[in-house]
């Protein structure tokens, strides 16, 4: 392993991972560095949902750049990575979810990513399963579910094969600029490595190294099902997802269900702040399988085989973090893409990879910046 590379990348989740390949293949010698194994942390907790998301224009823009990617990816990389090609229904409950839903057909439509209206009819003819009396809903064909940790896993060998290094087994203590041209991680093992470039996709752990980084964990529930094959064929989300609504603790649930490769049933989600721990809680967890049961009644009788919480690194205004840190030249980020960090891991990787390289983005890399964040300490810098 060199002592100096062009760029470290620390963290080896499907997004650091990414960002990895991405800069080796443009010519970067690259170091991937995890504290276990690639894919094996918030990656292989998640529901590895391939979506488009419109709670913002930015969102859907890095959205529909990395579902074009992620089309290319899977062409290119046939029978890697479990891949259901199910499009999702936005199922709506209520006739007020019925005009959300035709909004959300309508800003879909008009970014030529295909979203179809359905009446309640046509909808129990695509997913008998589902109960009686829904409003409609809106069929997202190009959406698709995949298994993280294995794509992870697979883009960490790619890295090697196009002649990058991985380190596994070695947390990152702390980040130093050693110079005005290299950067200094220090390992647990007392190790000093140095590159030019530093991309810090350590998902929560960005904190620990970046102390003014405001990334925190917002915590959910999943649970799978034994295995029912052909009993659903698309991912189905209730058109509450996203909408933040909480409990008075601040809990939030929408029914979010996949369709797994396995014939299995991934069922979610939820969104809980304040919370550091992975233990799952039967109230939570509780409240994420009724809101499942409520489209899907044949789930009661479905058998549940595992549950389990997780932690997504969320930022304060929602949007990934994703740019050259403003005050420590040579060192960005990608980090604080909550529940999006699948579907948006090849754009980011591709934003970061354009940065570094001197090349002009795909899309406006503005709103992810990560001196959106600064703009108070920007100031007192400036003014004081």
């Amino acid at each position: 392993m060199r002592p100096h590379s062009d760029v470290i990348v620390i963290g080896a989740g499907i997004v650091g991972a990414a960002c990895a390949l991405s800069l080796q293949k443009a010519g970067r010698q690259t170091l991937l560095i995890d504290a276990a194994q690639p894919g094996c942390g918030i990656t292989a907790a998640g529901m590895g949902h391939l979506v488009a998301l419109d709670e913002s224009a930015q969102e859907l823009d890095l959205c529909l750049y990395s579902l074009g990617l992620w089309r290319q990816w899977v062409e290119q990389h046939p029978g890697i990575g479990q891949v259901v090609q199910s499009g999702t229904l936005w199922v709506a409950e209520n006739e007020q979810q019925r005009i959300e839903a035709e909004a959300r057909a309508e800003r879909l439509n008009a970014r030529a990513w295909q979203a179809d209206l359905l009446n309640t009819d046509q909808l129990r003819q695509l997913e008998p399963s589902l109960r009686h009396g829904l409003a409609g809903a809106v069929r997202v064909a190009g959406d698709s579910v995949v298994y993280p940790p294995i794509i992870a896993h697979h883009l960490a060998q790619e890295l090697q094969m196009f002649g990058g290094e991985i380190l596994c087994g070695q947390r990152v203590m702390s980040l130093h600029d050693s110079s005005g041209k290299t950067s200094t991680v220090l390992l647990e093992n007392g190790q000093h490595l140095s590159a030019q470039y530093v991309v810090v996709a350590a998902g929560l752990g960005v904190a620990n190294l970046l102390s003014d980084m405001p990334v925190f964990p917002r915590k959910g529930h999943l649970a799978i099902t034994d295995r029912y094959p052909g009993r659903l064929q698309h991912q189905i989300v209730s058109m509450d997802y996203g909408q933040h609504a909480m409990t008075a603790d601040g809990l939030s649930v929408a029914a979010n269900i996949q369709p797994r490769a396995t014939g299995q049933w991934l069922i979610g989600s939820s969104r809980q702040d304040g919370k550091t721990d992975t233990k799952v809680s039967p109230i939570a967890l509780g409240a994420v399988l009724q809101s499942a049961i409520r489209l899907l009644p044949c789930l009661a009788k479905m058998q549940i085989i595992r549950a389990w919480a997780g932690l997504r690194p969320a930022s304060p205004d929602g949007q990934p973090i994703i740019g050259e840190h403003p005050h420590r030249p040579g060192v960005w980020l990608a980090a604080g893409h909550e529940g999006l960090g699948v579907t948006t891991a090849f754009a980011t990787a591709e934003i970061v990879k354009d940065q570094i390289t001197g090349q002009k983005p795909a899309i406006d890399p503005t709103p992810y910046a990560p001196s959106r964040l600064l703009k108070e300490s920007i100031n007192e810098s400036a003014y004081g």
